[in-house]
């Protein structure tokens, strides 16, 4: 085969490097379609990767193009895709010259119209079903009078008025409202943390928590409906401490939050109604049994006077009740001057004789005795201070004469740990210089066989690699086509060359013999050469 240099080209076409045409046709692409919308079939979605982004791929029924969701990017997405789904995704081509591929660069997806949006949530119906988050079993009953209620809402719509107007109408009660966005991007996460900072609020705080929850929207279409179908609003419906009403829409929408949900009232309007009893209404019921109570109270005096008059007529009188007593007192007021006066007799003669037993002189033999125990206990105790003073004295002694005598053993104990540990670091020294010595060993063996295996000294005998367009080495003459571009690999680089018809090679003009060198001789004191590879 016929080769040609670069320079030696029959074409003045202009030649570019690699990355010179690999940046080109990145730049092309970029601005050709830096702004297009795609519709697809989401193919080999797995979630985001450990860096944050997502790596999937667009297909149709005839072809299929890579997609990336950068990690910057995937938090404003407003649904999670799903493998198999059907979107729309808005974005730039850009290529890939690592590997020459070109892909999207998704900056906002969407589903492919309402049918796949019913698809959407019906299967996100699904999964949070399974998960339990719409089971009765876990719905709370709403407080029948709430002092306080929490309304999440945009303020600026009529939405709010309406609620406001019907509670100050039905029953005034203090009323928080939870500026969110309900709709739009970002909507459903403003929903979710409104529900969770209600929950948060601490009872007793500065903040009244509240007793009841309302999550409102007006009417609307699917699309604007569907902050309201985002899983993290459903969650946090779910979690609520606090009973919540879920009032999005009309009475024939339908959202995911209305599952999740303590109560689902038909209209905005309707929740204002379920959240608060009618104060007339209240005030009326309360009048009626305040009325109905006093004529039972009533009826139920005159009964018990009644019962009362005929238990009086059954009982004795007075002077009855009071007879016995009154005889039983008499006789205790006659007897008593006589037991005083016994009494008092009684006890002077019990004093008399205790008298008679106290002398002086016996409290003083007393108090003597008491002295002369006291200042024996205090000459013992005096002798024992002084023999525990004079013990503690020599052991003080003792220790004084340890401690004296402990530099010198520990001077010499330290020389022995010094002698011991320079020991150990010649011993350490020995041992690393022969393991490098052995790892040296090993890895220059391992490097002759790699330079025996390698096929770069095959190209130093004169050989060369025959490359294609795609850098796949030609085996075969037959795979190599009339006119097509290869490069030849050299040991010292490569270069191109585009094929031609077979032919003879010309032979050149045998090289005159080169006079055969003698080995040097080797100087004395120097290592032998070493054997070669046999490779």
């Amino acid at each position: 085969m016929n080769t040609l240099l670069a320079n030696d080209s029959p074409t003045n076409l202009t030649e570019f490097s690699v990355s010179e045409l690999s940046g080109s046709i990145k730049r092309t692409v970029e601005n050709a379609f830096d702004h297009v919308r795609v519709r697809g079939e989401i193919s080999g979605y797995r979630g985001q990767h450990s860096s944050g982004h997502a790596y999937f791929s667009l297909k149709d029924d005839r072809a299929r193009i890579d997609a990336v969701i950068w990690k910057g990017t995937f938090p404003r997405i407003k649904f999670r895709p799903e493998e198999g789904m059907e979107v729309i995704a808005t974005g730039k081509v850009t290529t890939f010259p690592g590997s020459s591929k070109y892909q999207i660069v998704i900056e906002n997806l969407e589903p492919a119209g309402a049918g796949a949006l019913m698809a959407l949530i019906e299967e996100r119906r699904r999964k949070l079903a399974a998960e339990g988050l719409f089971d009765q079993g876990r719905k709370r009953p709403l407080p029948f009078l709430p002092q306080v209620i929490g309304v999440v809402t945009s303020p600026t719509g009529a939405v709010i008025r309406d609620i406001l107007h019907r509670i100050s109408d039905r029953f005034p009660v203090h009323v928080i409202v939870w500026p969110v966005k309900v709709q739009g991007e970002g909507s459903g996460d403003e929903v979710a943390a409104a529900i969770r900072g209600f929950n948060g609020i601490a009872p007793g705080g500065p903040v009244k928590r509240p007793d009841v929850l309302i999550v409102a929207r007006g009417g609307g279409s699917l699309e604007d409906l569907w902050s309201f179908n985002d899983e993290a609003v459903v969650r946090a419906a779910a979690e609520s401490e606090i009973p919540l009403i879920s009032a999005v829409g009309h009475e024939t929408d339908w959202t995911l939050i209305d599952h999740a949900a303590d109560v689902r009232a038909p209209t905005p309007t309707g929740a204002a109604e379920m959240a608060v009893p009618v104060k007339a209404d209240l005030d009326a019921q309360i009048a009626n049994l305040t009325a109905r109570l006093r004529n039972c109270t009533s009826r139920h005096m005159d009964h018990r006077r009644q019962s009362v008059r005929a238990l009086v007529r059954a009982l004795p009188s007075l002077d009855q009740l009071l007879a016995l007593p009154r005889r039983r007192f008499d006789e205790a007021a006659a007897g008593l001057g006589r037991g005083l006066e016994r009494t008092t007799v009684v006890k002077r003669r019990s004093f008399e004789r205790a008298s008679s037993g106290l002398r002086l002189e016996l409290l003083t033999n007393r108090l003597a005795q008491q002295r002369q125990l006291l200042a024996d206990r205090i000459m013992r105790s005096e002798r024992c201070l002084e023999r525990q003073l004079l013990r503690e004295h020599n052991r003080v002694a003792k220790a004084g004469a340890s401690l004296s005598a402990l530099p010198a053993r520990l001077t010499g104990q330290l020389q022995r740990e010094r002698q011991h540990l320079a020991s150990l670091s010649r011993h350490a020294d020995t041992a690393v210089s022969h393991a490098l010595a052995r790892s040296r060993a090993a890895i220059a063996a391992q490097d002759r066989v790699l330079q025996s295996l390698s096929y770069t000294n095959v190209l130093k005998r004169g050989f060369a690699v025959i490359r294609d367009e795609n850098d796949r080495p030609l085996t075969r003459a037959a795979d190599v086509g009339l006119g097509r571009a290869v490069s030849l690999q050299f040991a010292d680089g490569r270069i191109a060359a585009v094929t031609g018809e077979s032919g003879e090679i010309a032979e050149r003009p045998a090289a005159p013999p080169q006079p055969k060198k003698r080995p040097a001789k080797p100087e004395p004191g120097s290592d032998p050469p070493k054997q070669g590879s046999l490779f």
